[in-house]
């Protein structure tokens, strides 16, 4: 029986693997309730078999020849295609399971097209430890690196510092600085924008009024900011509510409070239209909306942001749907050409526009 449950475990780990390019051994000791020296054996024995490559503090997937055997010692380990750049990616992420998986798989299409390696770290929103992961990233052998920090849609000063007292180059991805003059190239959505769109089509619907949910994230600043842009522009009642929601379990009865307390705020309001951030947080939304008696979108109009989860909803969620992918090509073709003209050319900011994906959830048909 322990047996099985090793394999089980390692089996996760492989998956793990496969869907993010690397894998820490603190997160998966915490995650799989077993100790670090315990994930540390697995990985010895996944490398052992060539499944994986071990790093420091964690483990990579190996390259592998057309027809997907590891590239051993003798094959050319380590070596890319001629005319390749044989270089290494370090991408930070604050999140392998939601939104980011999107960005990495941009990042991962730009480096396999060049011979480039990635290797990942992941960031936590609850516990960021954005400093101490640069330097394993540059201790697993990363020539540039793509930040996403845990923190706020800007990077502090202190990550600022370090990132240029690395010596590498770097660009930021979905994050800025506070100094406007500081030079540093980024990429990132615009989701002031992306929220305006949202409002703005529910307005031309025929809404009044238009309520706004945010969850709590880096994001959520901006959205409100969006939200509340539209409303001052297109000279909507300001009476709809605007709530920023806590961090609860979900399921817990603290969460399902925070949803019926903004129905009830935009029943009271007569608001009957809303932007929700996330699409987790509008699909409870939509089942609390339900339990009421209350449709979608007859009784209340729903557009959801970052339209990863909308599609699946009960009514399918119009979404705002930031380029994530895109967003992650962007900013790795931008380090890759850094690394091939170190100190040379302008240095670059790149600001995409999400878009609308039109549903069942906003009472308008598909355009």
């Amino acid at each position: 029986m322990a047996d099985l449950l090793v394999l089980q475990r390692r089996e996760l780990l492989l998956r793990e693997l496969r869907a993010t390019g690397a894998v820490h051994v603190a997160e998966l000791a915490t995650r799989h309730g077993v100790s670090p020296g315990t994930i540390r054996r697995d990985l010895t024995e996944l490398a052992r078999e060539g499944h994986v490559i071990k790093t420091r503090g964690g483990a990579v997937l190996p390259r592998r020849d057309a027809e997907g055997r590891p590239l051993s010692a003798g094959r050319g380990a380590g070596a890319a295609p001629a005319g390749l750049d044989p270089r290494t990616l370090g991408l930070l992420v604050p999140s392998a399971t939601y939104y980011y998986p999107s960005v990495i798989d941009g990042v991962r299409s730009v480096a396999t097209r060049h011979g480039a390696r990635v290797v990942i770290s992941l960031s936590r929103y609850a516990d960021p430890r954005d400093l101490e992961q640069v330097d394993e990233l540059l201790a697993s052998g990363a020539s540039g690196l793509l930040i996403a920090s845990a923190g706020g849609t800007h990077v502090t000063d202190a990550l600022v510092d370090r990132l240029h007292a690395t010596g590498v180059p770097f660009v930021l991805l979905e994050r800025r600085t506070d100094d406007h003059h500081e030079a540093c190239e980024s990429v990132v959505s615009d989701h002031r924008r992306g929220a305006f769109g949202a409002v703005r089509h529910l307005h031309r619907l025929g809404h009044p009024r238009v309520g706004l949910y945010a969850y709590p994230s880096p994001t959520a600043p901006l959205i409100r900011d969006g939200h509340a842009a539209a409303v001052r522009q297109l000279r909507l009642d300001p009476a709809a509510p605007v709530r920023e929601g806590r961090r609860h379990p979900p399921g817990s009865q603290a969460a399902a409070r925070q949803y019926d307390a903004f129905i009830e705020d935009c029943l009271a309001s007569g608001t009957r239209a809303a932007l929700v951030h996330s699409d987790q947080d509008a699909i409870v939304l939509l089942q609390r909306l339900r339990a009421r008696g209350l449709r979608t979108p007859q009784d209340m109009a729903l557009i959801a942001y970052d339209n990863e989860l909308a599609a699946l909803a009960e009514v399918p969620l119009t979404a705002v749907a930031p380029p994530k992918e895109q967003l992650g090509a962007c900013a790795a073709q931008l380090l890759v050409d850094r690394l091939g003209e170190p100190g040379g050319g302008a240095v670059r900011s790149v600001t995409m526009q999400p878009r609308l994906v039109i549903r069942q959830s906003c009472g308008s048909a598909q355009h």
